[in-house]
């Protein structure tokens, strides 16, 4: 075959490929142009999906008539001059391709007009810049870029685009991180005339947290805490959402570095990490946060649609990330009086999100657990009972989850406080409890264990075997003393206190069998990472089962321990642990006052 050299038309095509993979990217690039041409208000047209026009207007300063027709052509930008510059780009555009690469495709008209010009000047082209200068035209100050009939050069490109809806869809998404990122600039969106996003400009805190609720609902921000915090000159400030209101899917998670809007795995790595405590593997973390650092110290030059960046200490960038929402987090404790919507025998009213800020009372967990176990009163209260503890004590303004009254159905436990009833799930929250003990005690030691009477056998495969002998110090920092006695055979020699041995047999065979699965670790982080998914494991065998009877007194002992304990509002897996019904729902659900 021969070499040829491929002509300018095919080789921006190409390139155009690379940055215009839909109506979305276009949209992107050009508002990322706006945002760096200083613009506090962009506007956002759209005609079928983008597909058969957008229209890009900006209050930015211009470009100068003598530019252009330079500013069609491929790397020609205002943003970097040297090396020096790449390596500090502080812009959301750098590479000089945008312009060049959406003409390559389309139909496109540049009108711009700088504050000293009289008027505005038009350039354009179809598929390459028009060879006429400039023509003179009537606009304000600030760029408009009119983009007609994408990729009509490139109809194979235009078969797997998808519906207008879809792509308006695409488009939208693309503005709102955007609007994220840099919340100081008023962005609009209209689709056929009809408006799909429309994002004031925000300058000061109230008008963030406004902003925020705008782009990503109100029930999110009902929902989220908003922190802050500096170390080493690395900056994070933003919304993370509580664990229980998780999601389906990643649909909330927005995080912007230096300005940038990006989907990064380290970072997503750090915040799946900071979580993984309190939600379940199906469920997804709602945040938006701002990332800030020296931008010597991020890459940004990595992905032609500049959506990843690359970091030059990027573990101690992950575990910037990681340490300070995950000690959020922990911070919270239970307080009735935050709700969200959630629903009660077929009526829906608001229940508690099971966080608040650290509470200022504090309380022992050092008594034993065993106070949780089998007791021989009764597991429904007599009437007398109840009514010696309906009105709870006056300590119980000191206890939001307030004063246990019943055991219901073996599950459940009923509390009044004084918002009005706490359900608890016995077991959920037995299991959190529980949980939070064994990593506080493998941080300072180990957890402990008991030695079993008689060593227990267990027969499993060579690879399950190989993979616990492999493990042995790691199992025992959680309490389980396994040896390997032959090639498929192991012996249980010592549990935890508070597992017996069919649960301890039963329990290692799943964290055998996972760690043949997922292979060996490799660093610290993942080490811990499976100590703790053990001890979650153990944890769920050894909390109260259902049906196991709970006098008042060892209900009221989980309930203060549970307002002593991290993240207690969701067991290991995700759950929700309780739910507060107030007395204004209460009264709803019997027509109280009507």
């Amino acid at each position: 075959m021969t070499i040829r050299q491929l002509p300018d038309v095919l080789i921006n095509q190409i390139k155009a490929g690379e940055v215009v993979e839909r109506p979305a990217a276009v949209v992107k690039e050009l508002v990322e142009n706006a945002l760096d041409a200083g613009a506090t208000e962009i506007s956002v047209e759209l005609e079928q999906g983008g597909l058969s026009r957008i229209r890009v207007r900006d209050n930015g300063h211009g470009i100068a008539p003598d530019e252009l027709r330079l500013a069609l052509a491929r790397h020609a930008t205002s943003k970097i001059a040297s090396l020096d510059d790449l390596e500090r780009v502080a812009s959301l555009g750098f590479r000089g391709e945008a312009l060049a690469s959406i003409l390559a495709v389309s139909r496109l008209q540049l009108t711009s007009r700088t504050a000293t010009a009289p008027h505005a000047w038009r350039v354009g082209g179809e598929g390459a810049p028009d060879e006429r200068e400039p023509l003179p035209a009537a606009a304000p100050v600030g760029t408009e870029i009119d983009v007609q009939d994408l990729f009509f050069a490139t109809p194979a490109r235009r078969k797997f685009m998808k519906s207008a809806g879809t792509e308006a869809r695409h488009v939208e998404q693309s503005l709102r991180r955007l609007a994220l990122a840099r919340p100081s600039a008023t962005i609009s969106l209209k689709h056929e005339g009809r408006s799909l996003l429309a994002a004031t400009a925000a300058h000061e805190a109230t008008g963030f947290e406004r902003r925020v609720g705008e782009l990503c609902g109100r029930e999110f921000l009902a929902n989220a805490l908003y922190r802050e915090a500096e170390v080493g000159g690395l900056k994070l400030a933003g919304w993370i959402a509580l664990p229980s209101f998780s999601r389906a899917q990643a649909d909330l998670q927005f995080l912007s570095v230096n300005g940038r809007a990006v989907r990064d795995k380290l970072l997503g790595a750090a915040m799946k990490r900071a979580y993984a405590d309190a939600l379940h593997s199906t469920r997804y973390p709602a945040f938006v946060l701002h990332l800030t650092l020296d931008p010597a110290n991020v890459d940004v030059n990595v992905h032609p649609q500049k959506t990843e960046v690359r970091f030059r200490e990027g573990a101690r960038v992950h575990d910037f990330l990681f340490g300070l929402v995950h000690r959020w987090l922990r911070e919270v404790r239970p307080e009735p009086e935050q709700h969200h919507a959630a629903t009660f025998g077929g009526a829906s009213m608001p229940t508690n999100t099971g966080y608040l800020l650290p509470l200022t009372t504090s309380y022992s967990v050092a008594e034993p657990f065993a106070r949780y176990g089998a007791s021989q009163a009764a597991a429904t209260p007599t009437w007398a009972t109840l009514a010696a503890v309906s009105q709870p004590p006056p300590a119980a303004q000191q206890h939001p989850l307030g004063y246990a009254v019943a055991q219901l159905h073996g599950l459940f436990i009923l509390a009044q406080n004084t918002q009005g009833l706490v359900v608890v799930d016995q077991h959920a929250a037995h299991e959190r409890v529980i949980y939070e003990r064994y990593k506080r005690e493998l941080q300072e030691g180990g957890v402990p264990s008991q030695s079993l009477l008689t060593p227990q056998a267990m027969a499993v495969t060579e690879d399950e075997a190989e993979a616990a002998e492999q493990r042995a110090s790691l199992l025992a920092a959680a309490g389980l003393q396994v040896d390997r006695v032959g090639p498929a055979q192991l012996a249980i020699r010592a549990i935890p206190p508070l597992l017996d041995a069919a649960a301890a047999g039963e329990l290692l065979r799943e964290v055998l069998g996972q760690a043949v699965e997922s292979g060996s670790h490799s660093h610290l982080g993942e080490v811990l990472d499976a100590q703790h998914r053990v001890l979650a494991d153990i944890a769920c065998k050894a909390a109260i089962k259902a049906n196991r009877s709970m006098s008042l007194s060892e209900m009221n002992a989980l309930l203060r321990d549970m307002e002593a304990t991290d993240l207690a509002g969701q067991c290991n897996h995700g759950r929700p642990t309780w739910v507060q019904v107030g007395l204004a729902e209460l009264d709803r659900l019997f027509l109280r006052g009507r």
